[in-house]
């Protein structure tokens, strides 16, 4: 599903050039639970808005599903991003007035879902991470943990064949984190492809494949 080869990504700071990943070789099967584990500065960010066609190389390529993404325009990738990949960012991308299944449904407006299909799947969604009792309660009624499993509702409700997770247990008590966790693996072994981003060995043994990056550098 994903091939990342000899990928670099370089930012030009004032006179100085700084290579954020250099020489990067990846590959995810479909079907697999990949980690891409490394400490604050390692590049991981970096590579994970490159996995989600957030931002581009700088050098090398990038293919997901069998595409070149370097070669794609600005509105297939945003396709992209809507109809295969499933975000859950640590910051949740959510918004805090509007309930959960409300939050659960915006992506699936954003593909112009009929309404009613709309309803079924966020349900659908939310009863799979363990909130089919909070579906109309507003965000900020929820604790951290329960906020986190909405952005992962959403991230599945509409259905992606990758799912890529940004520390999704950076800020959540242990308790919480194992259940998101668990999930994750979970929608894993039903057949999505899980792409990981985490500083935590914890969270990374959940995975099938680690892979450590230092530097900008893929380094085991």
């Amino acid at each position: 599903m994903i091939k990342i080869r000899q990928v670099e990504k370089t930012y030009q700071m004032g006179d100085n050039i700084v290579r954020a990943l250099d020489s990067v070789d990846i590959s995810v099967e479909e079907g697999e639970f990949a980690a891409i584990l490394g400490a604050s500065g390692s590049g991981k960010t970096t590579l994970m808005n490159i996995i989600g066609c957030l931002d581009k190389v700088s050098g090398g390529e990038y293919f997901l599903c069998g595409e070149n993404v370097g070669k794609l325009s600005g509105r297939k990738l945003s396709y992209i991003r809507n109809e295969k990949i499933g975000f859950i960012f640590q910051g949740f991308n959510l918004i805090p007035t509007l309930t959960a299944r409300e939050n659960v449904e915006l992506p699936l407006i954003y593909r112009k879902t009929p309404r009613r299909e709309r309803e079924r799947l966020s349900e659908i969604a939310l009863e799979t991470v363990g909130l089919g009792a909070r579906i109309d309660h507003k965000l900020n009624h929820l604790s951290g943990g329960q906020v986190q499993r909405v952005a992962l509702a959403r991230a599945i409700a509409v259905a992606p064949p990758l799912i890529l997770a940004d520390e999704p247990c950076g800020n959540l008590d242990s308790k919480s984190g194992r259940r998101v966790m668990d999930t994750l693996r979970s929608l894993n072994r039903e057949g999505r492809t899980v792409v990981l981003i985490t500083h935590d060995e914890r969270a990374a043994r959940y995975a099938d494949k680690i892979v450590r990056l230092a530097d900008g550098r893929v380094c085991g």
